[in-house]
């Protein structure tokens, strides 16, 4: 049996614009990354699909080819700033880790599931969002869908919360 401290880690991070998934990650490079050099955390951003109009909307406005041009270069301009603060956080908190970062349009869900498969991670990291059960009821869980059809383990984060006027 080999030793896991000894042998090569694929650690994914699923990143996005939530405050969430950038404490996971940061956990992530404080308890499970760099304590052994040759683990590798790949960072996955999933784009949103990009939401497919018809020149005439039900409204009648027309969408012209600039209108859909900026809003893929807006979706482009995301993903470009959640990966710039992921890459800035592993090189604050493990200098010497190697990085490589991911980015892949479609359903959340899915990405997420594809790509611990396609690139055989050993670990799959992500965080909460923390939705009660009604939201989570309408909007679905990602990471309890990526829990229930990945192969490896997962490792969901929990933000801790604030208590407003503690102290």
């Amino acid at each position: 049996m080999t030793d896991v401290a000894e042998s090569e880690r694929r650690i994914l991070v699923a990143v996005d614009e939530g405050e969430e998934s950038m404490h996971a990650l940061s956990w992530c490079l404080k308890n499970v990354a760099g304590q052994n050099s040759k683990d590798t955390v790949v960072l996955l951003y999933a784009k949103p699909p990009r939401v497919v109009f018809t020149a005439l909307d039900g409204t009648g406005y027309l969408f012209s080819s600039d209108i859909l041009a900026a809003m893929e270069k807006y979706g482009a301009d995301v993903a470009d700033c959640v990966m710039d603060k992921a890459k800035k956080m592993c090189k604050d908190l493990q200098p010497d880790l190697k990085v490589e970062t991911k980015v892949e349009s479609g359903d959340p869900r899915d990405v997420i599931c594809q790509m611990v498969e396609r690139l055989r991670a050993d670990v799959l990291v992500m965080g909460s969002h923390g939705y009660g059960v009604i939201k989570r009821a309408f909007l679905g869980s990602v990471s309890n869908h990526c829990a229930q059809n990945v192969k490896c383990p997962v490792l969901i984060v929990k933000k801790p919360k604030t208590n407003a006027g503690s102290k």
